[in-house]
């Protein structure tokens, strides 16, 4: 059964899938809360909830024994390093939107032959510590950036996850980071954001504070940002893995390539209506177009 939902998945585009046993990640509890407790959620109030259900995912789904994780490229075609103001992976339609269409399919898929099994599709959207299953999944190790990285592929790549009540054999673990001595990732971030290997302080961070953060930006946030008005990419772009990144293939992440380039100027032509009208299945509208144009200079 392995071999087939992997099939599958890769027929719809994924670049690699992994199995793991569903168990209450006892080992991440101390980090996570301390995480907590040294408010370096930020803005992000939602990490201060469903704490239990983070660690141990068979409260999300009732007899839960196997997770299922899939991750996705989304590194473009084109990729102009001085202007990329926008994060790469908001260039495109939303990817909750494209990854759980795919999910579903593979859980239908799965549901033909196995009709009694039930399960449940996530992409980013639920207390699930995404990163820790990928890496207990084999699917790669976490950085210092504290993202997941691959030998071939580095890091512009989407993590989601079925969870099943079915039994299926776990994929082996890595076991071990792949950094080495390297720090490019933390040299290069400009708000020293990557407090430790693998711990970011959301409060720095310039994606955080760029899409999480609810109040528009004054002079010295600008400053700050380095010219990013959604998203950053710096500790991507920096870090050696990624020089292995090849394009993507899903269309629906190429929709809106053109506003890598964009300045104040072409945001400006948009009324608020404009706005939620072409980018309402974006990434960029939950920003909200008034938060957006108070990021540039």
């Amino acid at each position: 059964m392995e071999t087939l939902i992997k099939n599958k998945a890769l027929e719809l585009g994924f670049l690699d899938v992994g199995f793991a046993k569903v168990r209450r990640l006892n080992e991440y509890e101390e980090s996570y809360k301390n995480w907590i407790e040294n408010k370096f959620q930020g803005e992000m109030s939602f990490m201060e909830r469903h704490i239990e259900e983070r660690l141990n995912p068979s409260l999300l789904l009732p007899n839960a024994k196997t997770i299922i994780v899939l991750i996705h490229n989304y590194y473009p075609q084109e990729v102009i390093p001085e202007n990329q103001r926008i994060a790469k992976y908001a260039w495109g339609e939303d990817y909750h939107r494209v990854i759980k269409r795919k999910l579903l399919k593979i859980l239908s898929f799965i549901q033909e032959s196995r009709t009694e099994v039930s399960g449940r599709c996530f992409v980013d959207s639920a207390p699930i510590m995404e990163r820790q299953w990928a890496e207990i999944a084999g699917m790669g190790w976490v950085g210092k950036n504290s993202l997941l990285l691959r030998k071939k592929e580095g890091s512009f790549f989407f993590i989601s996850e079925i969870l099943l009540d079915l039994e299926l054999n776990p994929t082996p673990h890595i076991g071990s980071s792949h950094c080495g001595n390297c720090t490019a990732c933390i040299d290069a971030c400009p708000t020293n954001a990557i407090i430790q290997d693998g711990v970011i302080d959301s409060n720095k961070c310039i994606s955080h504070n760029t899409i999480e953060s609810k109040n528009n930006f004054n002079v010295a946030d600008i400053k700050t940002s380095k010219g990013w008005v959604f998203g950053c990419d710096i500790c991507q772009d920096v870090c050696p893995w990624n020089k292995f990144s090849t394009p993507h293939n899903e269309p629906n992440f190429n929709k809106h390539t053109n506003i890598r380039n964009w300045g104040k100027s072409d945001w400006e032509k948009f009324t608020k209506s404009q706005f939620k009208k072409q980018f309402r299945n974006s990434p960029i509208y939950r920003t909200g177009l008034e938060k957006l144009l108070s990021h540039f200079e």
